[in-house]
């Protein structure tokens, strides 16, 4: 039975990437999305008396941290990171990162995502923008001021690395490690990050998962009728 255990290995990781690639075309238009990949590996088993087994896995998740598109909105309060680093937002879990900046002042005057989490500075400290300020000035690194009096500066962090990064929903991240923030951010102000997902790229890789998962299941067939002969053999 060692072929339909290997074959199956595959055949389960396969499918997990297929949900994954299936998951980065939905979300090609949500603001801030990072595309996620599957990293499949060999794992090596040692069977008593016979040789090791080798099967696959598909368990390390990969996120790509390639700049999506900036597109100018006019938004007051939305922002955009170009290059490095993602910015910090408290929820009721802890704090999460993420790129996708579109923003607005809540009652308390506090800078919120879309789901009311509050915007952090550098200091970890909320964003805070006063409710009768006709306008706000945003300078190249995240300064926000109002009639020239600066307020904060808007904090943009980085990880280590990708794989510091557990996805939480679409566009937000929870650090396994602490977060630093980034030496001379650049926030562009009024304007939106799109997704960094390659749709036309994502969708050839999702048919050739589907061949592929395809072609396991016609083995795995094709080996189940083998057994079956091989057993009605035996027992003639």
């Amino acid at each position: 039975m060692d072929t339909a255990y290997v074959t199956l290995s595959r055949q389960s990781g396969l499918v997990n990437e297929m949900r994954l690639v299936a998951n980065n075309i939905a979300n090609a238009n949500t603001t801030g999305y990072r595309q996620q990949g599957l990293v499949f590996s060999e794992f090596v088993r040692d069977v008593p008396n016979v040789p090791s087994m080798s099967m696959s896995r598909a368990e390390v998740r990969n996120t790509s941290l390639q700049q999506g598109v900036l597109t100018e909105t006019g938004g007051q309060f939305d922002f955009a990171i170009e290059g490095d680093g993602f910015f910090l937002i408290e929820t009721p879990a802890g704090n999460r990162l993420t790129r996708a900046g579109s923003f607005a002042p809540n009652a308390e005057g506090d800078l919120v995502t879309l789901d009311g989490h509050r915007v952090l500075d550098t200091n970890g400290a909320p964003v805070f923008v006063p409710p009768d300020a006709p306008s706000i000035d945003v300078g190249g690194d995240g300064t926000l001021s109002v009639n020239g009096q600066a307020l904060g500066q808007i904090g943009v962090y980085r990880t280590e690395t990708p794989l510091d990064l557990v996805r939480e929903g679409n566009t937000q991240f929870r650090p396994k490690g602490d977060v630093e923030p980034v030496q001379d951010p650049v926030v562009l102000h009024r304007y939106l990050e799109g997704s960094n997902v390659n749709a036309i790229e994502q969708v050839t890789r999702l048919v050739e998962i589907q061949r592929a998962y395809e072609l396991g299941q016609s083995f795995l067939e094709a080996e189940d009728e083998r057994v079956r002969g091989a057993l009605k053999a035996l027992m003639r």
